[in-house]
């Protein structure tokens, strides 16, 4: 994740459902630039990933390339409706083949209402040799249409914020997506910006 020195998740973590039918999924995808939580991870990034959801619990695993070997993702919870708001618990881990990073491990928390989404996780940093670095990333997204608006950042150990916009469509079973990226320079050491193309191609099971 290498929030410090810094699709966007091209086929970020899979939706959560609370459908009754368990059902296995995969996904393929590419970023013209791999940026997460608004910070830059590697120009030019090649995706996948295998998910699980039965009864509103789902599991899954997702890796990326990052230049100096793989970020590989794993994670787990349960979502659920109470009336029209969605609520979801789980836990992601970020861990790394090579040294472009160190581990995060973090609880998610998440709420939607319509199109409206506000996500929390609270996490802590392994940070290699050095002390073990406590973080809370929020953020607030707005959804209509394909299109989308967020506002996030973190707090604690980690400090900055960003806002992206962008659209995503699919054309011929292909998910599309184009998105600005506008990071602060708490964030990235300077002001960043970016325009991000990611294809997607998704697999049920």
């Amino acid at each position: 994740m290498k929030t410090f020195v810094t699709t966007v998740l091209v086929c970020a973590l899979v939706p959560l459902s609370s459908a009754a039918q368990a059902d296995w999924s995969a996904n393929l995808g590419f970023a013209s630039e791999y940026y997460y939580r608004g910070i830059l991870q590697e120009s030019t990034s090649a995706s996948a990933g295998l998910a699980f959801e039965n009864s509103g619990f789902y599991a899954g695993t997702w890796a990326a390339d990052v230049g100096d070997g793989l970020e590989i993702d794993g994670y787990f919870g349960y979502g659920a409706d109470v009336g029209e708001i969605h609520f979801s618990i789980g836990y992601t881990g970020y861990f790394y083949t090579g040294d472009f990073d160190d581990t995060y491990q973090e609880i998610n928390l998440g709420a939607s209402m319509g199109m409206i989404s506000l996500d929390v996780a609270i996490g802590k940093y392994n940070n290699f040799v050095g002390p073990t670095l406590d973080y809370t990333y929020y953020s607030l997204t707005v959804e209509k249409s394909g299109f989308h608006g967020k506002f996030a950042g973190f707090s604690q150990d980690f400090e900055g914020a960003y806002f992206e916009a962008g659209y995503a469509t699919r054309v011929a079973d292909i998910d599309i997506g184009l998105t600005l990226i506008f990071s602060n320079e708490d964030l990235m050491g300077n002001v960043d910006e970016a325009i991000v193309l990611t294809l997607g191609k998704s697999f049920d099971f």
